[in-house]
């Protein structure tokens, strides 16, 4: 089973960021490799995300994202995201990198996951009276959680641990967030933006401008 010390760990880098992306990717290796995973186990884990700062990419770094994975027993991942991992049954991401940064920084259990959920619906809610539209923010394609990956991702999620905790702990600010409304959660609260934040923002999860 996987233990860390929370208080050893220290920002790694912005959201989507590589070094941001490498650390996490290296603790999910981690995780699982410290499982008892049955041996026949094939899963993989990727997040994408899509119309990141072009501070966070590079000629030779085209997309934001990383992930790990488990198959024929070898554990392996990193910064990126490969086809072989994509393949995979798993959890595989592609979403808005405006959307999600901020609240990713948080730190929560299952119920501040579920508040969450609650609050970004109420965002997407209120980007899509605006727009006139329903945003095309991304997603999550045929999500398959098999119980022994359940179970070591969350070991020791409701005491500040486990993968998402340990991924938002590495987090570093991003400049973009510094002004806007948002919850406790760190959820932006579209309603409380002024006009030129709403079109900030909606351009910043590549769905805007809007007219």
């Amino acid at each position: 089973m996987f233990s860390i010390d929370m208080g050893s760990l220290r920002p790694a880098g912005e959201f989507g960021s590589e070094a941001w992306c490498k650390a996490c990717a290296d603790y999910g290796m981690q995780i699982l490799a410290a499982a008892d995973l049955p041996e026949d186990l094939v899963w993989g884990f990727s997040e994408i995300y899509t119309d990141p700062p072009a501070r966070l990419l590079s000629d030779q770094r085209l997309k934001a994202g990383y992930y790990f994975m488990v198959e024929n027993g070898e554990i392996s991942g990193g910064d990126g995201v490969t086809e072989g991992c994509l393949a995979l049954p798993g959890f595989h991401v592609q979403m808005s990198w405006g959307f999600l940064c901020n609240q990713s920084r948080t730190l929560y259990g299952s119920a501040g996951q579920k508040q969450r959920s609650a609050e970004e619906q109420v965002l997407r809610e209120a980007m899509e009276a605006f727009l006139g539209h329903a945003p095309d923010l991304g997603g999550i394609a045929n999500p398959v959680w098999p119980q022994p990956i359940i179970a070591a991702l969350s070991v020791g999620s409701e005491e500040g641990a486990g993968l998402h905790n340990i991924a938002a702990t590495l987090q570093m600010p991003s400049p973009e967030f510094a002004d806007l409304p948002v919850t406790e959660m760190g959820v932006p609260v579209f309603a409380d933006m002024d006009a030129e934040q709403k079109q900030a923002f909606v351009r910043l999860c590549g769905v805007g401008p809007a007219n």
